[in-house]
């Protein structure tokens, strides 16, 4: 008689690699489980599958954290006040420019499709952590603003709200720029064109201002 090997065990770190690069491309609503485990590979079964990862939006969770462990650092400048704030935001949109069209992974940004679909508005843990990145992000383009006001750099009037949702418009619009292809070069302009946002409302009457 034939004896049963033990299953093939997965290794787990891909697999949640595989499956951010999934959900990054599809979002959440467009991937199916079938998918999950077919880019996870090594025929693991439906029972192995919940076993391992419990659901498919536990799963985009931990996907979502492992995006964020390795591209946190796009947007790290508009936290750190030793950068000069019109530094750190042209720093921000000029990185997560770069990564959006490189290559190696899917186009655009996997937080900012991450929005779009039904499930969008889902009050499951996955989703508030895509809120809570956006709204951190808004939140630092907002602080650069409010350093540019304190230092003199920006005029006293600036709304710092109406001008750090502005550039987060801009900022979360790359990423379906970056899914049609525009070329790098195109992006990279845009970008440097972008930043007239802020200079819109710098204090021309100081020295130095532009």
């Amino acid at each position: 008689m034939a004896h049963r090997g033990r299953p093939r065990e997965f290794d787990r770190d891909a697999a949640v690699t595989a499956a951010m690069h999934l959900f990054w491309e599809q979002g959440f609503d467009l991937t199916s489980v079938s998918q999950l485990k077919a880019a996870i590979g090594d025929g693991i079964s439906a029972t192995s599958f919940y076993a391992a990862f419990e659901s498919k939006e536990a799963l985009y969770k931990e996907a979502l954290e492992r995006y964020m462990v390795i591209y946190s650092d796009l947007t790290r400048s508009l936290h750190d006040t030793a950068i000069p704030p019109r530094e750190a935001v042209f720093l921000a949109l000029q990185r997560s420019a770069k990564m959006q069209t490189g290559s190696g992974h899917p186009k655009g940004c996997m937080v900012v499709t991450g929005i779009v679909g039904p499930n969008a508005a889902n009050s499951g843990e996955g989703f508030q952590l895509l809120r809570t990145i956006r709204n951190r992000t808004r939140a630092g383009f907002r602080s650069c603003v409010e350093r540019g006001i304190k230092s003199g750099e920006l005029r006293e009037t600036t709304d710092p709200v109406s001008v750090s949702v502005a550039i987060d418009c801009f900022f979360q619009g790359l990423s379906g720029l970056a899914r049609d292809r525009v070329a790098p070069a195109v992006m990279e302009k845009a970008v440097s064109a972008a930043m007239g946002i802020w200079d819109s409302a710098v204090d021309r009457t100081v020295p130095g201002g532009a």
